[in-house]
């Protein structure tokens, strides 16, 4: 099983067409969107081909393969466009007998952990920075952002495949690992 993460659109089609193209050719069962897809937010500066109603057609064309969570950037009217669920604070996903708590960063992160058992994982967006670590029994993820990456770090996504978390800029190279 594989699941591929992003997080952090923010309305950039280009990176979001650099992504699906990235999850078209991965062979992953799953696109976990983290949040803030469409609107690029009050302290962003408007990213790379700014389009969201781009980045919505090109997301419904995957709708039946995205998990997605809401980010602090997402509203209701987000949801009126978008063909899947992407308006709950966290969702629960059960990977290879590990248990992930997938939210965006702005409600449970790592400041602020939610309910978790050891070897359970957060995998979180918002902050722009990719994360690979652990926190004492627990793992902390990030796959960084698709458009607006922070701290000198590219683009990037990740893949959960078995029980190896990778970050990737969208060249392919390795930014972090680590074996869940």
């Amino acid at each position: 099983m594989k699941y591929m993460f992003a997080s952090d659109i923010h309305g950039s089609a280009y990176y979001c067409r650099k992504m699906l193209d990235v999850f078209r050719g991965s062979g992953a069962e799953r696109l976990i969107l983290l949040g803030d897809i469409l609107y690029h937010g009050p302290r962003n500066d408007l990213p790379r081909d700014y389009a969201p109603k781009q980045v919505l057609a090109m997301l419904n064309g995957y709708k039946d393969k995205i998990y997605a969570v809401r980010g602090n950037c997402d509203t209701e009217v987000d949801q009126m466009v978008l063909e899947f669920p992407m308006m709950a604070d966290y969702a629960l996903l059960v990977f290879n007998g590990k248990t992930i708590y997938a939210t965006h960063g702005h409600v449970y992160g790592e400041e602020k952990l939610p309910p978790m058992q050891p070897g359970d994982a957060l995998v979180y967006g918002h902050i722009h920075l990719p994360v690979a670590e652990t926190m004492g029994d627990k793992f902390l993820l990030n796959p960084g952002s698709v458009s607006l990456p922070k701290g000198g770090n590219p683009p990037s996504y990740a893949m959960l495949d078995g029980h190896t978390f990778t970050v990737y800029d969208f060249d392919g190279g390795k930014i972090k690992e680590i074996r869940l």
